[in-house]
Protein backbone atom coordinates (compact mmCIF):
# COMPACT_ATOMS: atom_id res chain seq x y z
CA UNK A 1 0.00 0.00 0.00
CA UNK A 2 1.82 3.51 -1.20
CA UNK A 3 0.99 5.89 1.51
CA UNK A 4 -0.23 9.16 -0.21
CA UNK A 5 0.62 11.78 2.42
CA UNK A 6 3.09 14.47 1.42
CA UNK A 7 6.75 13.88 2.68
CA UNK A 8 8.34 16.55 4.44
CA UNK A 9 11.43 17.01 6.39
CA UNK A 10 13.60 17.55 3.53
CA UNK A 11 15.21 20.91 2.19
CA UNK A 12 11.59 22.40 0.84
CA UNK A 13 12.87 22.01 -2.95
CA UNK A 14 12.96 18.24 -2.38
CA UNK A 15 9.29 17.94 -0.49
CA UNK A 16 7.75 20.14 -3.14
CA UNK A 17 9.33 17.37 -5.90
CA UNK A 18 8.32 14.78 -3.47
CA UNK A 19 4.82 15.96 -4.08
CA UNK A 20 4.73 13.65 -7.13
CA UNK A 21 3.91 9.90 -5.78
CA UNK A 22 3.63 6.37 -8.08
CA UNK A 23 0.72 4.33 -6.99
CA UNK A 24 -0.03 1.14 -8.62
CA UNK A 25 -2.37 2.56 -10.86
CA UNK A 26 0.43 4.90 -11.85
CA UNK A 27 1.62 8.61 -10.95
CA UNK A 28 -0.19 10.71 -8.55
CA UNK A 29 -0.45 14.50 -7.91
CA UNK A 30 -0.46 15.47 -4.16
CA UNK A 31 -0.72 18.92 -5.22
CA UNK A 32 -3.67 18.44 -8.04
CA UNK A 33 -5.75 21.30 -6.57
CA UNK A 34 -5.99 24.05 -4.39
CA UNK A 35 -7.44 22.34 -1.34
CA UNK A 36 -4.55 19.76 -1.68
CA UNK A 37 -1.63 22.67 -2.19
CA UNK A 38 -3.43 24.94 1.22
CA UNK A 39 -2.81 21.60 3.15
CA UNK A 40 0.83 21.18 2.22
CA UNK A 41 1.42 24.52 2.54
CA UNK A 42 -0.39 23.53 6.21
CA UNK A 43 2.11 20.67 7.18
CA UNK A 44 5.08 23.52 5.93
CA UNK A 45 3.89 26.40 7.59
CA UNK A 46 6.97 26.01 10.52
CA UNK A 47 9.05 26.57 7.40
CA UNK A 48 7.45 29.45 5.60
CA UNK A 49 8.04 32.96 6.44
CA UNK A 50 4.57 34.01 7.05
CA UNK A 51 0.77 32.64 6.85
CA UNK A 52 -0.65 33.72 3.43
CA UNK A 53 -4.40 34.08 3.97
CA UNK A 54 -4.87 35.12 0.27
CA UNK A 55 -7.12 31.98 -1.51
CA UNK A 56 -4.74 30.15 -3.97
CA UNK A 57 -5.99 30.22 -7.70
CA UNK A 58 -5.81 28.15 -10.41
CA UNK A 59 -3.49 30.31 -11.77
CA UNK A 60 -1.18 30.54 -8.67
CA UNK A 61 -1.45 26.70 -8.41
CA UNK A 62 0.20 26.50 -11.82
CA UNK A 63 3.11 28.60 -11.17
CA UNK A 64 3.82 26.26 -7.79
CA UNK A 65 3.35 23.52 -11.12
CA UNK A 66 6.22 24.43 -13.04
CA UNK A 67 8.34 25.80 -10.42
CA UNK A 68 8.08 22.11 -9.18
CA UNK A 69 8.99 20.52 -12.98
CA UNK A 70 12.08 23.29 -13.18
CA UNK A 71 13.40 22.35 -9.73
CA UNK A 72 12.81 18.41 -10.38
CA UNK A 73 15.36 18.36 -13.59
CA UNK A 74 17.75 20.70 -12.12
CA UNK A 75 18.09 18.99 -9.17
CA UNK A 76 18.11 15.24 -10.89
CA UNK A 77 21.04 16.66 -13.25
CA UNK A 78 22.82 18.42 -10.37
CA UNK A 79 22.94 15.61 -8.43
CA UNK A 80 24.69 13.70 -10.99
CA UNK A 81 27.40 16.10 -11.16
CA UNK A 82 25.67 17.35 -14.82
CA UNK A 83 24.83 20.70 -15.71
CA UNK A 84 21.15 21.36 -14.96
CA UNK A 85 19.63 22.09 -18.55
CA UNK A 86 19.48 26.05 -19.28
CA UNK A 87 15.69 25.69 -19.20
CA UNK A 88 15.35 24.50 -15.92
CA UNK A 89 17.16 27.35 -14.52
CA UNK A 90 15.88 30.09 -16.57
CA UNK A 91 12.91 28.66 -15.10
CA UNK A 92 13.83 29.09 -12.07
CA UNK A 93 15.40 32.07 -12.11
CA UNK A 94 11.82 33.75 -13.70
CA UNK A 95 10.02 32.25 -11.06
CA UNK A 96 12.99 34.54 -9.02
CA UNK A 97 12.11 37.59 -10.89
CA UNK A 98 8.26 37.62 -11.17
CA UNK A 99 8.12 37.68 -7.39
CA UNK A 100 11.66 39.73 -5.90
CA UNK A 101 12.30 39.58 -1.93
CA UNK A 102 12.27 43.17 -0.63
CA UNK A 103 14.18 43.80 2.20
CA UNK A 104 11.99 45.27 4.99
CA UNK A 105 13.46 47.66 8.31
CA UNK A 106 10.92 47.36 11.25
CA UNK A 107 10.77 47.80 14.81
CA UNK A 108 10.58 44.55 16.94
CA UNK A 109 9.72 46.16 20.40
CA UNK A 110 13.37 46.26 21.96
CA UNK A 111 15.94 45.72 18.66
CA UNK A 112 15.87 47.15 14.87
CA UNK A 113 14.36 43.90 12.48
CA UNK A 114 15.52 42.89 9.15
CA UNK A 115 13.00 41.15 7.60
CA UNK A 116 12.15 39.98 3.47
CA UNK A 117 8.64 40.57 1.85
CA UNK A 118 7.73 39.40 -1.66
CA UNK A 119 5.20 41.10 -3.85
CA UNK A 120 2.99 38.97 -6.63
CA UNK A 121 0.05 36.84 -6.15
CA UNK A 122 0.79 34.15 -3.33
CA UNK A 123 1.62 31.45 -6.49
CA UNK A 124 4.47 33.54 -7.68
CA UNK A 125 5.43 34.47 -4.28
CA UNK A 126 5.36 30.53 -3.49
CA UNK A 127 6.73 29.70 -6.75
CA UNK A 128 10.43 32.39 -5.70
CA UNK A 129 10.38 31.28 -2.48
CA UNK A 130 10.66 27.10 -4.06
CA UNK A 131 13.16 28.44 -6.37
CA UNK A 132 15.45 30.47 -3.82
CA UNK A 133 15.56 27.32 -1.74
CA UNK A 134 16.07 24.99 -4.70
CA UNK A 135 18.51 27.84 -5.98
CA UNK A 136 20.56 26.86 -2.31
CA UNK A 137 20.11 23.32 -2.57
CA UNK A 138 21.76 23.61 -6.09
CA UNK A 139 24.42 25.75 -5.00
CA UNK A 140 25.45 23.50 -1.64
CA UNK A 141 28.38 20.63 -2.79
CA UNK A 142 25.54 18.71 -0.34
CA UNK A 143 23.49 18.26 -4.03
CA UNK A 144 25.79 15.53 -4.84
CA UNK A 145 24.33 13.07 -2.06
CA UNK A 146 20.47 13.38 -2.92
CA UNK A 147 19.46 10.37 -3.81
CA UNK A 148 16.19 8.55 -4.66
CA UNK A 149 14.63 6.03 -2.20
CA UNK A 150 15.25 2.57 -2.96
CA UNK A 151 12.05 1.10 -2.51
CA UNK A 152 11.35 -0.05 -5.73
CA UNK A 153 7.71 1.48 -5.88
CA UNK A 154 9.39 5.10 -4.61
CA UNK A 155 10.35 8.52 -6.64
CA UNK A 156 10.97 9.96 -3.72
CA UNK A 157 14.42 12.13 -3.43
CA UNK A 158 16.04 12.83 -0.37
CA UNK A 159 19.26 14.36 1.41
CA UNK A 160 20.75 11.75 3.44
CA UNK A 161 22.17 13.13 6.99
CA UNK A 162 23.57 9.51 7.41
CA UNK A 163 25.85 7.84 4.33
CA UNK A 164 24.02 4.53 4.81
CA UNK A 165 20.40 5.90 4.68
CA UNK A 166 18.64 4.24 1.77
CA UNK A 167 14.77 5.30 1.71
CA UNK A 168 13.10 8.49 1.76
CA UNK A 169 11.76 7.80 5.09
CA UNK A 170 11.97 5.11 7.57
CA UNK A 171 8.48 4.59 8.71
CA UNK A 172 7.31 4.30 5.38
CA UNK A 173 9.42 2.51 2.46
CA UNK A 174 11.91 1.11 5.39
CA UNK A 175 9.45 -0.29 7.33
CA UNK A 176 7.74 -2.13 4.29
CA UNK A 177 11.58 -3.30 3.29
CA UNK A 178 11.72 -4.78 6.39
CA UNK A 179 8.61 -6.26 6.54
CA UNK A 180 9.21 -7.52 3.06
CA UNK A 181 12.72 -9.17 4.47
CA UNK A 182 11.23 -10.92 6.85
CA UNK A 183 8.32 -12.08 4.84
CA UNK A 184 11.39 -13.99 2.54
CA UNK A 185 13.15 -15.52 5.33
CA UNK A 186 9.95 -16.64 6.93
CA UNK A 187 8.19 -17.99 3.98
CA UNK A 188 9.39 -21.41 4.22
CA UNK A 189 9.00 -22.14 7.59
Amino acid sequence: MVDLRPLTGEPLALDVVNTRAITPDGPVDLLADVTQLRSWLVLQADRLPEPDTTPYSDADLAAVHAVREHIAVAVNAARQGERPPTAALDGLNAALSAAPAVPRVGWGGTAVTLTSRRTGTPGTRLAALLAEDAAALLADPAVLTVRPCEAEDCVMLFLPAHPRRRWCSAARCGNRARVARYYQRHKGD
